[in-house]
Parts: C-alpha cells; structure tokens; sequence
C-alpha cells in the first residue's frame, strides 16, 4: 500500500474513534443522551464495532454488535471490556473481546481495541439471543 493511503486510512480510523457516536446523526446522540450511563457505555461500544470491526479488509463490515451476548462485560468507570461479545457479518456471527475507553459522558469513544474470534455455530444462536 502507498504511505499516502497508509497515511489516510489512519487519519481516517483516528477521526472515526474521536468524534462523538452520533455525529453522523444528532438523532442517535439525542437519544444516547437519554438512557442510563452504563447503557450508553455499552451503545456507543457497540457502534464502535459495528465502524472498526472489518475496515482491514478480513471480513464484510459488521451491520450489527453486542457486547454482552456470551458473557457480561465488566464496566470499570469511562471503560468497558468483554470477552463475550459477537458481532454479524457476511451472515455470520462472530465473537470478540474488546476494551473501549469513552469521555466521562459516554458520548465519545477515545480508543477501541478488539480481537476477533471463533464463528458462532448457528446452532448456538438461539442460546445466545442471535438472529439472522
């Protein structure tokens, strides 16, 4: 890859990780602004998956993430990490770990970290509230 690309895809993750979840929409921050702080964490988490998860190219781009499908993430303040979240794409569901660090209002995601798992047999979807 080129360093002027190398360069614009890192500017552009960088972008992607600093501004506030509903940027895009003031819609969706209006809404995240509504519900409980440990409920917001884990929100704009989970869209920080759906917008990193699949930029490398690996897989299609998630269209949907939770991260507490398996097992509960452990909130620690402005951070959340889990072992037991699962992302969908391409029709499959995946699970992952991740760590995501947001302001103090749980607004802005400052860094996002994750690691992509096993697929997800679909046999096991029912048990862990999946759908296709």
């Amino acid at each position: 890859m080129p360093p002027a690309k190398s360069i614009l895809l890192i500017c552009a993750f960088v972008l992607s990780v600093v501004v506030p979840a509903g940027a895009a929409d003031p819609r969706l921050l209006a809404s995240l602004g509504k519900l409980d702080p440990q409920t917001r964490l884990e929100q704009v988490c989970d869209l920080a998956a759906v917008n990193h998860i699949g930029v490398n190219g690996k897989l299609p781009k998630p269209d949907r993430a939770k991260s507490n499908v398996i097992t509960p993430p452990r909130h620690h303040g402005d951070t959340i990490e889990g072992t037991g979240g699962a992302f969908r794409s391409g029709g499959k569901w995946y699970a992952f770990s991740f760590k995501c660090k947001t302001s103090s209002d749980h607004l802005n995601v400052l860094s996002f970290t994750y690691h992509v798992g096993a697929v997800i047999p679909k046999s096991k979807w029912p048990e862990y509230g999946l759908w296709d």
